[in-house]
C-alpha cells in the first residue's frame, strides 16, 4: 500500500488494494481523519483514498467490517475517537512522546521531513490563466457538487436554527420580562439567566464541540440535527436579549390600556406589546439572522460539509489557496445581501402600516 502512493516512480500506482468480497456481518469501523493530506488521506472522485484509508479497508477486510469514514478538522480527530464517535484516527500524525501519554499510535510507516515552500513565478502553474483555474477547482471531477452540497447544509442549517432561536428566545424573553414587571418565575427566571451566562460566555464553536463529543457522545445522530440543536441554543440566547430589550421598548402605557380593556396579561402581550415590539427589534434580529448564517463555517470540526469545509475540500485538491475562498465568500456575501434586501422591503411595508 506504502508502495502504491510514495514508492519510486515506477512503483506508484501500479499496486493498488483492491477491497475483498468478504461477509461484513461485524458491524461498521468509523474512521476520523482530516482528508486534506494527500497521499495519506485525500479526496479523489469524491471518495477518500490514500495510503492510510486502503489501510483502514484492508482492516475491515479482515474483521467482516464495513468501513464508514468521517471528515473532520484535525484538532478533532483525537477527540472524536476519545469521544466513542469514531472508533479509530487516521491522518497521517506525528508520533511524539508527548502524544503517546494520551494516544495509543500504531507502529509508523512512513518516515517525513520537513521542505520550505517558496513562490515561483516563473513555475507553469503562474501561467494557467483564471478561467482555467475556474475550470480546474469547480468545473474538472465535479467539483462545484461540493459547493451545492455545502450551500444545502448551511442553509438547512441556518433556517432550523433561526426558528429555535427565535422561538426559544422569545420564551425566555417573556420569563425575564414577567419577573421584571411582577416578580414571579422566580425558578424559571434563575434558569433564563444562569442559561444566557454560560452560551454568551462560552464560544460557539466550544459549544457544538460539546454537544457532539460530550451531550450525544454515546447517541448515533444526525450532523445536521445536532448542528441545528447547537446554533439554535446559541442564537436562543442573543435573541432572547434582543426581543426583552424591544418589549421594554414599547410604552408601559401601551400595557396598562390593555389590562384596562379587560385583556389578560398574555393577551395584551400577544396582542399589543409583541407585535410592536418586533417593528423595533426588526434590524437586530435580521443581524442576529446574519451572524448566524456566518457561524456555521464552523460546522467542519463535527465533520459536517457546510459552504466554508467544501471550499477546503477543493484547496486540499488543488492547492489553489484564493479562488474556492473568495467563490465561498461571495456566496455568503450573495445571501446576505438577499437577506438585507428583503429585511428592507418588510420595513418599509411595516411603516406604510402604520402611517395608515
Amino acid at each position: 500500500m506504502v508502495t502504491n502512493y510514495i514508492g519510486s516512480a515506477k512503483e506508484i500506482g501500479t499496486k493498488p488494494y483492491n477491497e475483498k468480497n468478504v461477509d461484513r456481518k461485524n458491524g461498521t469501523l468509523v474512521v476520523a481523519t482530516n482528508a486534506q493530506f494527500k497521499p495519506y488521506e485525500y479526496y479523489e472522485d469524491g471518495k477518500i483514498v490514500g495510503i492510510d484509508m486502503d489501510m483502514m479497508r484492508a482492516i475491515c477486510d479482515k474483521l467482516g467490517m464495513e468501513l464508514k469514514i468521517e471528515d473532520i478538522e484535525f484538532d478533532s480527530i483525537i477527540t472524536s475517537v476519545q469521544s466513542g464517535k469514531a472508533d479509530v484516527g487516521a491522518a497521517g500524525m506525528s508520533v511524539t512522546e508527548d502524544r503517546k501519554k494520551n494516544v495509543d499510535f500504531s507502529n509508523f510507516y512512513a518516515e517525513t521531513r520537513q521542505v520550505i515552500v517558496v513562490r515561483n513565478t516563473e513555475s507553469g502553474a503562474a501561467g494557467i490563466s483564471f478561467f482555467e483555474k475556474l475550470q480546474q477547482n469547480f468545473v474538472d471531477s465535479s467539483r462545484w457538487s461540493y459547493i451545492v452540497t455545502g450551500l444545502g447544509n448551511t442553509l438547512l442549517i441556518t433556517l432550523f436554527a433561526i426558528i429555535i432561536g427565535i422561538v426559544l428566545g422569545a420564551l425566555i424573553a417573556i420569563v425575564r420580562t414577567i419577573h421584571d414587571q411582577n416578580h414571579k418565575l422566580k425558578i424559571l427566571n434563575f434558569i433564563c439567566k444562569l442559561y444566557l451566562t454560560i452560551i454568551r460566555g462560552t464560544p460557539a464553536m466550544i459549544q457544538l464541540l460539546i454537544i457532539y463529543y460530550v451531550i450525544f457522545a454515546s447517541v448515533n445522530i444526525d450532523k445536521i440535527l445536532v448542528a441545528v440543536v447547537a446554533f439554535g441554543l446559541n442564537s436562543a440566547a442573543y435573541v432572547a436579549e434582543v426581543i426583552r430589550s424591544g418589549i421594554n421598548s414599547v410604552d408601559k402605557g401601551q400595557f396598562e390600556a390593555g389590562r384596562s380593556l379587560g385583556l389578560t396579561y398574555k393577551q395584551t402581550m400577544l396582542s399589543i406589546i409583541l407585535p410592536q415590539a418586533f417593528k423595533n427589534i426588526l434590524p437586530a434580529l435580521c443581524n442576529e439572522c446574519i451572524s448566524l448564517l456566518k457561524e456555521t463555517a464552523i460546522s467542519g470540526y463535527i465533520g459536517l460539509t457546510d459552504l466554508t469545509k467544501a471550499g477546503d475540500i477543493i484547496r486540499s485538491q488543488t492547492f489553489e489557496a484564493f479562488i474556492p475562498l473568495i467563490a465561498v465568500a461571495l456566496i455568503y456575501l450573495v445571501i446576505v445581501m438577499i437577506l438585507t434586501v428583503g429585511v428592507n422591503k418588510l420595513e418599509r411595508k411595516l411603516k406604510n402600516d402604520n402611517a395608515r
